[in-house]
């Protein structure tokens, strides 16, 4: 055949990337297309109550934006975030104790996209990473799309074991530590101060960076506040924090940050100029409009006032719902119940039964780095009232029961 002649057959297109293939879906999101029928009562999903958004609030913050400054709303904006926005969340850090500048932080699309940069900045393929055990789902998926060797921390009730942290810091000489020290998903638990004074201690003498993700903090019933663990001394270097807007103001806003020392912030500039450019100014400008005009930290204490009422239904009802012998925690704030039942239980297996009954949880396996604890499950007790609540307990038990 001469090179004029028609072409009679194709040639496959070349294979996906081998992490692409490597790396499963999210199982939690996947759980939620399952369980996404109106009749069933979800208790597996971690989204905030859509009822709860100052809708009013955040539409005025638009209108006003799109009113007064229209051409820069709409316009490309820098990759580092806009200087209103990043000024006024500096402030915010600065009246809880975490001296911060404008430039100190970087605006992600959403907390999220920080983890994605930070691995794409930091981590090499075959680099080590440690986490907690359990640990947060999407940021194992963003570590292994890395090429990261992960390698979980023992705890307890209250978190990290920081002894086993420094003996496993001295012999797998990790890159970083992530950790969700505030209401940890999917534990809903809280390192305590000295605990977090010990982790900057090993970070600063082993060196170490510390990946602090904050989504939650604000979301307080009781208790006192836990200072960031980029406060404590030994951290200040090697700490990079993330928060985030989406459990505060609305998710679908996707508006996160990162503080980081500046050698690595501009790393994750340069990162996030590869992904999407910018975060979108429109939502960036809204954002900084509704912190100048109202009193987000008046809202958030609403929020958290009614969460608290669906945290203690859950408590009330979850120990006829469980079986004999079962264990559960009181989270002092967050949004996530940890339940742990006997060890004959497999709540991955048992998941399709209890569904049946329209109601569902998550299976603790997934959040586990290394060997899973199969008892185990994850329930969110913020998005149902108290009445639907206890009818979710009611059919939940229904259905450990087969």
């Amino acid at each position: 055949m001469s090179v004029a002649d028609p072409v009679t057959a194709s040639s496959p297109v070349p294979p996906l990337a081998a992490r692409a293939t490597a790396i499963g879906g999210s199982p939690v999101r996947d759980i939620l297309a399952v369980t996404a029928r109106p009749e069933v009562i979800n208790f597996a999903g971690g989204l905030p109550a859509p009822e709860l958004f100052d809708v009013a609030g955040i539409a005025a913050a638009y209108r006003d934006v799109l009113a007064d400054v229209p051409r820069q709303a709409l316009q490309y904006a820098t990759t580092e975030g806009e200087p209103l926005l990043r000024t006024a969340l500096a402030e915010r850090y600065g009246v809880r104790g975490l001296a911060t500048g404008p430039d100190d932080l970087l605006v992600t699309t959403g907390s999220q996209q920080a983890l994605s940069l930070l691995a794409t900045a930091l981590i090499d393929p075959g680099d080590t990473v440690l986490v907690e055990s359990p640990c947060y789902l999407a940021a194992l998926q963003a570590f292994a799309f890395a090429g990261a060797r992960v390698v979980p921390v023992p705890g307890d009730d209250d978190g990290m074991d920081t002894a086993a942290l420094d003996d496993l810091v001295a012999r797998e000489r990790p890159k970083l530590l992530y950790t969700v020290p505030t209401f940890q998903n999917p534990t809903g638990r809280t390192l305590p101060g000295e605990r977090r004074a010990a982790v900057a201690a090993v970070a600063a003498r082993r060196g170490l960076w510390i990946v602090e993700d904050d989504p939650y903090g604000e979301l307080r019933f009781e208790g006192d506040r836990v200072p960031w663990i980029a406060s404590y001394e030994g951290a200040e270097d090697r700490t990079v924090l993330l928060g985030s807007f989406s459990k505060v103001m609305a998710p679908g806003m996707r508006l996160g940050w990162l503080r980081a020392p500046g050698a690595l912030r501009r790393a994750c500039a340069v990162a996030k100029q590869a992904a999407d450019l910018h975060t979108p100014t429109v939502n960036q400008l809204a954002a900084a409009r509704y912190l100048a005009d109202r009193d987000l930290d008046a809202h958030v204490a609403r929020v958290a006032g009614v969460y608290r009422e669906r945290r203690d239904a859950m408590l009330a009802g979850i120990g006829e719902a469980l079986p004999e012998g079962s264990t559960w925690n009181r989270p002092e704030g967050g949004m996530f119940l940890w339940a742990r039942l006997p060890t004959s239980y497999d709540t991955t297996a048992l998941l399709r039964q209890v569904v049946e009954h329209n109601v569902a949880y998550v299976p603790g396996a997934p959040f586990y780095a290394g060997t899973p604890d199969p008892a185990t499950l994850r329930l969110c007790f913020v998005t149902q009232t108290p009445e639907e609540i206890g009818e979710g307990l009611r059919r939940l038990g229904e259905g450990l029961r087969g």
